[in-house]
């Protein structure tokens, strides 16, 4: 058999076309391998007989694996791509078929891929940022992009279910009639009559009064009607009751699915054995990155993820060098930091409490200092937001944790702070409402309410959760010009030993994060009484992206202490989780506890929100009683739980058992490890004999 010459390399060649699977169905074109080495200038010799046919077709009975998935240089690729095209493989028209059906789909998904992240919300941005200020700044951005995605599907849903249908049926459907109410109880008016100063349009802008409290913004504007007709009905309440708890549902199956993302790659990544340095500097580099620009970035983002590291190695040698005594004395002190820490939150706490409720007693005036009533709480729980994590953050530095864990601990102080600040607010409001712990009890008898003073609770409630909302985008916006701005001007323009001591501020994660996770909470708190609540959080949220990155770029360093963003990632999530328990508990008490307002809302003639679903459940059909009886009983939800526990304890063996298999990988990397160094050992031990022995011979001759 005559053929070209073989070029150099080209045995090596074939020989991985052989071992990756490159080849054809039935025959594939093998090079002879006799027992005496054949020279490169040789042609090769193929046997169309090889012993190795049967099990050639059995390896190439698979999909040809994809050779941008295979470790090998580019070089090498070339030359397998090139062989691969000179093959002409004998196979039939239905392999044929499913092979240019796989290439078409592969490329199909990866122009999808492509054209998704294209149109991803601050991609580019994002990678900025994260190659300018690492990881753990990076995460503060996704999370808050994270967020804005989460709050505006969320509005889209009250959209589709509530607001869209109450505006549409507003005139026509018919109302329930109350004929069991006071008529004392029914008394809301909260439009004002007469002339009024036009600067009270932004007052009440800005508190929720006057012209926004009875629109669609707040509970109080919605009504109680329902749409019957032959083929079709719609009723108000009940969609405003299940489309809050769904909200909630979906909140939680959102946050519970990019946590288990956020898991998957903190067990992946949460090992501190040698082989995750190697694995950073041999696998981090993306071969897509192109100029200078997303090289630098890329570089600078690696450089951060091994500062990570090694800081945090670094100090856990210092910890485990640490003799007895001097262990209980750090021991000791973090547990007397710790009390401290507690001790101010308690105070904040206190002073939240005095000032709600000065608030509702002096809420009856009007002009700039009704506003500051109004918004005194909000005042009180943002100073105490602002002030103890500050004191806590240098209390922190004194405790001596490492990086990573000084975060988390800021981060459950910080939320422990700001989540029980809120459930004071709520308590305090909570009290006046049901008029508990009052001396005079006897304006709560008639309406079985504080009708007097909260004539709309639902809307009150709604009011406060929206200056909440507003009060911290403002705050965060007078921050931005007022302290941050010009701190930048002073460190640049003034080289005096006080400004070079300030020095330009960096970005805390910690506070920023937990600010986003107040203002979520209060969201989730305030959306069954404020339905928009959503879609302002959204737009705030936005702003707060475009404001924040300015302020990262223009005014602040990178930070001198770096911590791990993978493992910051999921306590973020951890405690947005903390936020929702907090605004599902409200939501249960206030659907199944508190009378709602006869005088607003759509539940304005039910004893509580919850009694709308056994009205609505008795006005179904037989059958479909019958259905949703059989779903509650045990007979269903008997067999759905065994069920559930044996697809649980499934999941959990699997869990166990891939957890020791990468218990063991590792284990067997870290021995691979220390076989090469001592391997690498061994030659120098070895080459250094040699040459001494080169020496004596080199003397002796």
């Amino acid at each position: 058999m005559s053929s070209e010459p073989q070029r150099p390399g080209s045995r090596e060649v074939l020989d991985y076309t052989e071992e990756y699977g490159y080849h054809s169905d039935q025959h594939s074109l093998r090079l002879r391998r006799g027992p005496s080495r054949v020279s490169n200038q040789n042609p090769p010799q193929f046997d169309w007989s090889s012993p190795h046919e049967e099990e050639d077709e059995e390896s190439s009975s698979g999909p040809p694996r994809d050779l941008r998935a295979t470790p090998l240089p580019m070089a090498l690729k070339r030359a397998i791509r090139q062989v691969q095209q000179m093959q002409v493989p004998v196979v039939s028209s239905r392999d044929s078929w499913k092979r240019k059906k796989a290439k078409s789909l592969r490329k199909l998904k990866d122009c999808g891929m492509g054209f998704l992240s294209f149109f991803s919300l601050w991609n580019k941005t994002l990678q900025k940022i994260g190659g300018n200020f690492g990881g753990g700044v990076q995460s503060y951005f996704l999370f808050l992009r994270f967020l804005v995605v989460l709050n505006f599907v969320s509005f889209l849903l009250i959209a589709g279910f509530v607001l869209v249908p109450s505006i549409v049926f507003r005139s026509v459907g018919a109302a329930l009639v109350n004929s069991t109410g006071h008529g004392a109880c029914m008394v809301y008016d909260p439009n004002p009559e007469g002339l009024v100063v036009f600067y009270n349009y932004f007052l009440d802008l800005l508190s929720g009064t006057g012209f926004m409290e009875y629109s669609y913004l707040f509970y109080g504007y919605y009504n109680n009607t329902m749409v019957e007709d032959k083929n079709f009905s719609y009723n108000i309440p009940l969609a405003y009751l299940f489309t809050a708890v769904f909200y909630f549902v979906f909140c939680l199956i959102c946050i519970i699915a990019r946590m288990g993302t956020a898991a998957r790659v903190v067990v992946a990544t949460g090992s501190s054995t040698v082989g995750d340095y190697s694995m950073i500097v041999f696998t981090s580099w993306d071969y897509g990155c192109l100029g200078d620009r997303a090289t630098k970035l890329k570089q600078k983002n690696i450089h951060y993820q091994l500062q990570v590291d090694l800081e945090e190695e670094s100090i856990k040698k210092r910890a485990a060098a640490l003799t007895l005594s001097q262990k209980i004395v750090l021991y000791s002190l973090r547990v007397s930091m710790c009390l401290v820490s507690f001790g101010l939150i308690i105070a904040a706490f206190y002073g939240i409490f005095a000032a709600t409720e000065f608030s509702q007693v002096k809420s009856g005036q009007g002009g700039i200092l009704g506003l500051f009533f109004e918004y005194l709480p909000s005042i009180v729980i943002t100073a105490g937001n602002f002030v103890v994590p500050l004191l806590c953050d240098q209390i922190a530095l004194i405790e001596r944790y490492s990086p990573s864990t000084t975060v988390i601990v800021a981060l459950l102080r910080s939320v422990f702070l700001r989540l029980v600040s809120l459930g004071v607010l709520l308590f305090t409001l909570w009290r006046q409402i049901t008029c508990e712990g009052a001396e005079n009890t006897g304006e709560c008898k008639l309406c079985q309410y504080n009708h007097a003073l909260y004539p709309c609770w639902e809307t009150r409630v709604g009011q406060e959760m929206y200056k909440l909302t507003l009060f911290d985008f403002l705050i965060n916006i007078a921050v931005l010009f007022l302290v941050e701005f010009p701190r930048r001007m002073v460190v640049d323009n003034w080289s005096n030993k006080l400004a070079q001591w300030v020095g330009r501020q960096e970005f805390v994660v910690p506070a920023n994060v937990l600010g986003l996770v107040y203002g979520q909470t209060v969201v989730w708190t305030g959306a069954l009484f404020c339905p928009l609540l959503p879609l302002i959080n959204t737009l705030k949220f936005i702003l707060l992206f475009y404001f924040m990155k300015i302020t990262l770029f223009h005014n602040c360093r990178p930070a001198l202490k770096t911590f791990r963003s993978t493992t910051s990632t999921f306590f973020f999530l951890v405690v947005l989780l903390f936020g929702l328990g907090l605004g599902t508990v409200v939501m249960i008490y206030s659907l199944s506890e508190i009378r709602p307002s006869m005088s607003c809302g759509p539940f304005r003639f039910f004893p509580s929100m919850w009694s709308i679903v056994p009205t609505s459940f008795n006005n179904l059909s037989i059958v479909t009683q019958e259905f949703l009886f059989f779903i509650g009983s045990q007979s269903f939800s008997i067999p759905l739980f065994a069920l559930s526990c044996v697809v649980m304890c499934y999941f959990v063996a699997l869990a166990s058992v891939y957890g020791k298999s990468v218990a063991l990988l590792r284990a067997q990397i870290k021995l691979e490890g220390r076989d090469k160094q001592f391997l690498v050992k061994q030659i120098e031990m070895l080459s250094g004999r040699q040459q001494i022995l080169k020496q004596t011979a080199g003397a002796s001759s």
